[in-house]
């Protein structure tokens, strides 16, 4: 009996010694499946230990199990509730920490024998060689990185686009999400780009979700898509997601080349007029006071008007530069800095005559193509609102999505919020509207998306054809007034000579 006894009690002390390391040790373990874990020890234990003697096989089905609820753990993790195959069964372990990432600048040999340079952001270079090590890689050199990183590093709406596309094929082809982000990476060819990618493969690695391993990267990615990339992981359907997001970017890319399209002719005739004025003023107006004072003669109103403005431009022109320097300096701060600032800012450039139906009807055109992709996904109305608030960089339209969080709070109705608002035409109120009472708001969404954007596009050529024929009018008005300030005192001069 007291055999029986010692050995029951060896078992157990060896069990909870085996437990309490598989605990401590193991980061992937979920609390599910410890308590699956020690049931099924548990029930082990009722049935097989009391009374005989412990052997090896029964030791080693006690660590299959453990193995089996780790290895079921990890890929739940990675695969995100096991919809979206990452290709990662294994993470790599790597102490959790607080520190801040830095950035390292590492030489490798990879499987064709080649030396390639590259960057990675870690907590330390332990980290950086486990990464690569694990990749496959043969490790050269690892150290902190003291290059001088110009840019941000965050891709453009174009370059996320055909990132997308690629992307999307490559899922939709059977290759593991890991594997195509390893394949972005080495078509980048730019340093910048292909440190990113890396740091999406090290993240992956780690276990973390493909949402969580575009978070980590900063402001490179937009919010929107990270949320959408959420979704995606609890829906299961990634590439129908990213190919969605595809025609949202090229769309949103599209449209924003379009306005900047519509401003380059005119703002390059408009600095065009003024460096001519200036230099007409500064170099060619003075030549001729010279020859008016000479002779005497007599110099009109509209002349000593054009030669004081050029006097003085020339005894200040050093002071104007730095005054409207300085005005652009601060105004850039205040703007970035002051939401107050920024919202009056905004509130005034969408209420300018011409240029303030542009800007309403390229945010309501974002603001319902956003929105609907958001509501065709199955995104809840009020997390789509706080998305919207996250996308949006107009104050005014996100003071509107904020008021409307507090009207579903409350328990009234989304269009509640839009009722009456200035920046939000009466079409896409009246259509919002409809979409509520009909049960089809992610449909009118579209809807007023695509017809926003039509004549967000119509309003641009328009603004062309009237710009164009304006800015010549108003630097042939300019340089006329400066050439008759001078062809009228002349002749006055001939007069006195003839």
């Amino acid at each position: 009996m007291n055999n029986e006894n010692n050995n029951e009690n060896e078992f157990n002390n060896e069990l909870n010694d085996k437990i309490d390391v598989n605990f401590n040790n193991s980061s992937y373990i979920s609390e599910e499946d410890n308590v699956n874990t020690v049931n099924q020890m548990n029930n082990f234990l009722g049935s097989n230990v009391i009374g005989t003697n412990i052997d090896e096989a029964t030791l080693r089905e006690i660590d299959e199990i453990e193995n089996n609820a780790s290895v079921s753990t990890n890929y739940q993790k990675t695969t995100g509730d096991n919809k979206v195959d990452t290709g990662v069964n294994k993470p790599l372990k790597v102490p959790e920490t607080d520190a801040k990432k830095q950035r390292f600048k590492y030489q490798i040999i990879n499987s064709q024998g080649e030396k390639v340079k590259g960057y990675i952001d870690a907590h330390n270079i332990s980290e950086v060689k486990a990464y690569l090590d694990n990749e496959g890689y043969q490790t050269v050199k690892v150290e902190l990185s003291k290059d001088i990183v110009l840019g941000s590093g965050k891709l453009s709406y174009s370059e996320l686009a055909f990132i997308l596309t690629q992307l999307s094929t490559y899922l939709k082809s059977g290759i593991p999400l890991i594997d195509a982000i390893r394949i972005l990476e080495k078509q980048s060819v730019k340093p910048e780009k292909r440190r990113i990618f890396s740091n999406i493969t090290y993240e992956l690695v780690k276990g973390e979700s493909f949402s969580s391993a575009l978070e980590a990267q900063g402001n490179v990615f937009p919010s929107f898509l990270i949320n959408m990339v959420k979704t995606a992981e609890m829906t299961g359907d990634l590439p129908e997601i990213l190919d969605d997001m595809t025609e949202y970017y090229t769309t949103t890319d599209r449209t924003r080349k379009a306005a900047i399209s519509a401003m380059t002719y005119p703002t390059i005739i408009f600095i065009f007029a003024i460096a001519v004025i200036t230099f007409i003023l500064t170099y060619v107006i003075p030549t001729f006071v010279g020859i008016f004072e000479e002779n005497n003669a007599t110099i009109p109103t509209m002349t000593r008007i054009v030669i004081n403005t050029s006097n003085f431009l020339r005894s200040n022109g050093f002071y104007i530069v730095g005054v409207i320097a300085l005005i652009l300096i601060v105004y850039t701060i205040l703007y970035k800095n002051v939401r107050s600032f920024k919202k009056t800012m905004q509130t005034i450039y969408m209420k300018l005559p011409i240029f303030g139906k542009l800007i309403i009807y390229k945010e309501v055109a974002m603001f319902t193509k956003t929105f609907a992709s958001l509501l065709n996904h199955n995104v809840f109305i009020t997390d789509s609102m706080k998305i919207l608030s996250q996308v949006t960089t107009n104050e005014v339209y996100t003071e509107i999505i904020q008021d409307s969080l507090s009207y579903l709070s409350k328990g009234a109705k989304i269009s509640d919020s839009f009722k009456g608002k200035w920046a939000f035409p009466v079409v896409a109120y009246e259509m919002l509207v409809t979409g509520e009472n009909t049960g089809r708001l992610a449909v009118m969404m579209d809807y007023v998306a695509k017809y926003y954007d039509d004549l967000h596009s119509n309003y641009i050529k328009r603004i062309n054809t009237l710009i164009e024929p304006l800015m010549i009018v108003f630097l042939a008005l300019i340089v006329g007034i400066v050439v008759l300030s001078v062809v009228i005192p002349m002749f006055s001069v001939y007069s006195q000579l003839a």
